[in-house]
C-alpha cells in the first residue's frame, strides 16, 4: 500500500514532523508519497531527498542567535522584512540542488499564488525554489516568483495537504496538522522575565545595527513585544488553525496523527529537540490504527 504523508504548516512547530517520520519509518510505515505546506515542505523536501539526517542536525544545533543571524535584512522592496538568502543557503548546503521530479520518493510542496488566491502544487523544477515559495510568509519573507508568478505560503490555501497527496497516488493519507500555539504569557511562562529579557540584550548587542534593526523588527526589544513580524505571524496562526479545520473537514485524511504541539511558537526555531520529541510520541499512539489500516 502506498502510503503518503501530509505535513501540514506551522512555523517552528513543524520540527514535529521529523519525529513523525522518524517513527513511521522504524515502524515499517515507510512513506512514498509526501505532501508539505511551509515548515512541511522543508521537512518534507528534505525526506524526499534523503537528507533528513542532515536537517535534523541542523534543526537540533539550532540557538536564538543562529535564528537571528539567518533573518538577512531587506533594505529594499520586495514584499517582506527578510531577504531569505540565508536560508536558502543553508537549505541548499543541507538538501542540495535537486529537481522535484528527481527525488526518490514524489513530492509536492504546496504555494499560494499571491494575486490569484490560487493553491499552487510545485511537483517540478528547483526543489529549493518549491520549498521557499511554500514558506514565504507574507509580510516576513519576500514572494518567490516561480514562470512568472509570485508565490507565498502555502498555508494561506492549503495548510495539511491531503488532497495533494492522494492527487500523486496515495492509497492511504497521514495528515500531520500543526495545532495553533500558546499565548505569548504562556510561552514566556518557560523562562523567567529576567531570563528572557537578558537573552534578548545579549543576543541584540552582538548585532550589527541593521541586524539590530530587523532582531527588533522581528522579535522586539523584550519578550512577547508587538513587532511587525510578531502582529503578521499572531495573524497567519489564527489563519492557518481556522483553515486546517475547514480543509481537513473537505478533505479527511485516513488518519490524523494530533499533538500538543502547540506549546511551542511559530518562532521558537531553536525548541527542535522538544518538537521531534512531541512528533514522535504522536506518532506511536496512532501506529496501532495505521497497522490496522494496511492490514
Amino acid at each position: 500500500m502506498r502510503i503518503g504523508v501530509a505535513l501540514g504548516g506551522g512555523g517552528a512547530r513543524g520540527w514535529a514532523h521529523i519525529g513523525v517520520l522518524r517513527t513511521l519509518m522504524a515502524a515499517g510505515f515507510e512513506p512514498m508519497i509526501v505532501a508539505g505546506t511551509s515548515i512541511g515542505a522543508i521537512v518534507g523536501g528534505a525526506y524526499a531527498a534523503g537528507r533528513l539526517d542532515e536537517l535534523e542536525a541542523f534543526a537540533r544545533a539550532l540557538d536564538r542567535r543562529a535564528i537571528w543571524r539567518l533573518a538577512d535584512v531587506n533594505l529594499g522592496t520586495g514584499g517582506g522584512l527578510v531577504l531569505g538568502e540565508r536560508v536558502v543557503q543553508s537549505l541548499t548546503e543541507i538538501i542540495g540542488a535537486m529537481a522535484v521530479e528527481s527525488l526518490p520518493k514524489k513530492f509536492a510542496a504546496v504555494a499560494t499564488e499571491l494575486f490569484t488566491g490560487h493553491e499552487i502544487w510545485l511537483e517540478q523544477g528547483n526543489l529549493i525554489d518549491a520549498i521557499r515559495a511554500s514558506y514565504a510568509l507574507p509580510g516576513i519573507f519576500v514572494p518567490v516568483t516561480i514562470e512568472g508568478r509570485p508565490l507565498i505560503d502555502g498555508g494561506i490555501t492549503n495548510p495539511v495537504p491531503v488532497s495533494a497527496c492522494r492527487a500523486m497516488g496515495a492509497q492511504l493519507v497521514i495528515a500531520v496538522p500543526l495545532p495553533a500555539s500558546q499565548s505569548p504569557a504562556q510561552r514566556i511562562a518557560r523562562e523567567t522575565p529576567e531570563q528572557a529579557a537578558t537573552a534578548w540584550q545579549k543576543a541584540m548587542a552582538a548585532f550589527r545595527e541593521p541586524e539590530r534593526f530587523m532582531a527588533r523588527q522581528l522579535f522586539g526589544d523584550q519578550p512577547g513585544a508587538l513587532t511587525t513580524a510578531s502582529v503578521s505571524v499572531a495573524a497567519l496562526n489564527i489563519l492557518l488553525d481556522r483553515m486546517t479545520r475547514v480543509r481537513l473537514a473537505s478533505d479527511p485524511p485516513d488518519v490524523t496523527i494530533n499533538s500538543d504541539i502547540g506549546k511551542i511558537a511559530l518562532l521558537e526555531f531553536d525548541r527542535a529537540d522538544e518538537a521531534i520529541a512531541i512528533g514522535a510520541a504522536a506518532t506511536e499512539k496512532m501506529l496501532p490504527e495505521i497497522k490496522s489500516l494496511i492490514g
